[in-house]
């Protein structure tokens, strides 16, 4: 059994610090939140984030960073991808050349249109990195629901490791070397979503959100592959996979921002009622902005982007996709 950091104690970082202590890892779990912390060593669970799960006695919550990673095999990143920057750089004086490094955020940063392993890289070019992705509800996952994700690395020893670490008999690790696939699946799904939920919102059907879903996956694979990812990727399970289960789940932030939205709410005020971090809202910036740097057509993308800045409203951007030019539907 090996000693786990996890950085971050929002739902997801509470999850998987529940399902690697279920297992038999010693893991302590911290967060910057300091009244956040308080609350879970009094009651011993996440009351805030994913309440009705008790702790277990091998999961300690820590007061720091740095009591969290002594001693650690392997540390992981839970702090929403706009704050993993700020995460990591305060960890990697303390990050040995032992411990591997699993980052969970789903996200492009803002501004330097950095995925999270080149954020990794670049402050700590000899890191040991993971990235793990999939369909995983904090929600489902804290309540050892079945579930199966994929790890990625460029090392594939080290995927392989944190698959023999992490899998159980209730989630099941795959692995896969395009880190760059894997990531921006992660992250792009979560455009898509916040459109699924618009147009759930607005009160169109099934046919709507599966056009939604399937020409996202399109646009999705096509930045993607300008990047550099291996186009099979965005059909395995960080790719499709995390689509569907973010498109279709109330658990979905992104889908219930979409809905307050495509209901008349102003979008900053839908991102204040979901209560947690909608991570779709900064990653349709950093996408489009991203799609015009490498000159990459997303229609849809670009769509969410102008509705959400409130330049049209959301059934002016239905009127924009439907009305677009035919294509051959191969052309990706």
């Amino acid at each position: 059994m090996k000693n786990i950091a996890v950085i971050g104690a929002g739902s997801w970082g509470t999850a998987l610090a529940l399902t690697l202590s279920n297992k038999g890892h010693q893991v302590k779990i911290c967060d910057v939140d300091r009244e956040h912390i308080r609350e879970m060593r009094e009651h011993r669970e996440n009351v805030k984030y994913l309440p009705g799960i008790p702790f277990n006695d091998n999961l300690a919550v820590v007061g720091s960073t740095e009591e969290a990673m002594e001693g650690a095999d392997i540390v992981l990143f839970s702090a929403p991808a706009q704050h993993f920057r700020d995460a990591f750089e305060h960890a990697v004086p303390l990050i040995e050349d032992s411990m591997v490094v699993v980052n969970v955020a789903k996200g492009i940063e803002q501004g330097t249109l950095m995925r999270m392993s080149e954020i990794a890289t670049l402050l700590k070019p000899d890191v040991k990195y993971v990235a793990l992705s999939g369909p995983s509800h904090a929600e489902e996952v804290g309540r050892f629901m079945p579930t199966t994700v994929a790890v990625a690395s460029k090392d594939m020893k080290l995927a392989e490791y944190i698959q023999d670490e992490f899998m159980t008999d209730r989630f099941r690790v795959y692995t896969n070397s395009d880190v760059c696939g894997v990531e921006l699946g992660g992250a792009l799904k979560n455009i898509i979503a916040l459109g699924a939920g618009i147009s759930d919102g607005i009160g169109f059907g099934d046919n709507a959100k599966a056009a939604l879903m399937t020409r996202g996956i399109t646009e999705m694979k096509r930045l993607g592959v300008s990047l550099g990812a291996d186009p099979e990727t965005f059909a395995g399970l960080t790719g499709v996979g995390d689509l569907i289960v973010t498109c279709t789940s109330m658990h979905s932030r992104n889908r219930r921002c979409g809905i307050m939205i495509g209901e008349g709410v102003r979008p900053s005020e839908a991102t204040k009622k979901v209560g947690m971090v909608v991570e779709g809202m900064f990653t349709t910036v950093a996408a489009y902005e991203l799609a015009k740097r490498v000159g990459v057509e997303m229609p849809i993308t670009e769509c969410i982007y102008e509705c959400i800045n409130e330049r049209i409203d959301a059934r002016e951007a239905v009127e924009i996709l439907m009305g677009r030019d035919k294509k051959n539907e191969m052309h990706i």
